[in-house]
């Protein structure tokens, strides 16, 4: 396990969609750990990939997701913007090799982890962005993708929670603008909240790259 802490750590206090984390990372610590990965994206597990792969976990809080792709086999790339979630993250998952890197969408620059990726995952991230960034941010993930390289987001629907920086994004706009990047949709789902919240509902969608390696003439 590394961290990697670089030019684009210098930018972070001034990622508008980490408001509030940074004071409630003590509690959230907990409430992400008392679910499991399988449950999170339950309706998806079948597209992750089986062999091993390079997957980057945007958003990755305390890295229960990045630490269950990494004990799967997988070379997990984790970032997270907000020092305390990641502190909390390299604590709790101190034995996984996961490599923490201090970055944020839209532009995600990766300094010190170049290249793309077999799978990207944003879960309860995408809708921090506001429009503008929202389209930045799909444009960088598609060139961040291998070809078919697959894109896992998880959307939050509801309330806003005070002190936080959120937007109301449907999961069909997601779609929308995920095609207009290139990225043709596996799969789309509608699930309820794993912490009891009535009025929160969560939609898993899986875009995926296209694979020129095998398009036909």
């Amino acid at each position: 396990m590394s961290d990697r802490s670089g030019a684009a750590g210098d930018n972070i206090g001034r990622v508008r969609g980490t408001a509030g984390y940074a004071r409630a990372a003590d509690v959230l610590a907990v409430q992400y750990e008392e679910v499991t990965f399988g449950e999170v994206h339950r309706d998806v597990l079948s597209l992750v990939p089986a062999e091993p792969a390079r997957i980057l976990d945007i958003g990755a809080g305390t890295g229960r997701d990045a630490a269950a792709l990494a004990a799967l086999g997988h070379s997990v790339v984790a970032v997270e913007p907000t020092a305390e979630l990641r502190g909390h993250g390299q604590r709790i998952h101190a034995g996984s090799a996961i490599e923490w890197v201090d970055d944020a969408l839209p532009t995600l620059a990766l300094h010190e982890c170049p290249g793309r990726f077999d799978a990207v995952f944003a879960t309860a991230v995408w809708m921090h962005l506001d429009a503008g960034e929202r389209g930045l941010a799909m444009a960088r993930v598609a060139a961040l993708l291998m070809p078919g390289g697959q894109f896992f987001v998880n959307l939050r629907h509801g309330p806003v929670p005070d002190g936080r920086h959120m937007f109301d994004v449907s999961a069909a706009e997601t779609v929308e603008l995920g095609a207009a990047h290139g990225l043709q949709t596996l799969l789309s789902s509608e699930r309820s909240d794993l912490h009891g919240r009535d009025s929160v509902r969560w939609s898993s969608l899986v875009l995926q790259a296209k694979d020129f390696r095998n398009a036909r003439d």
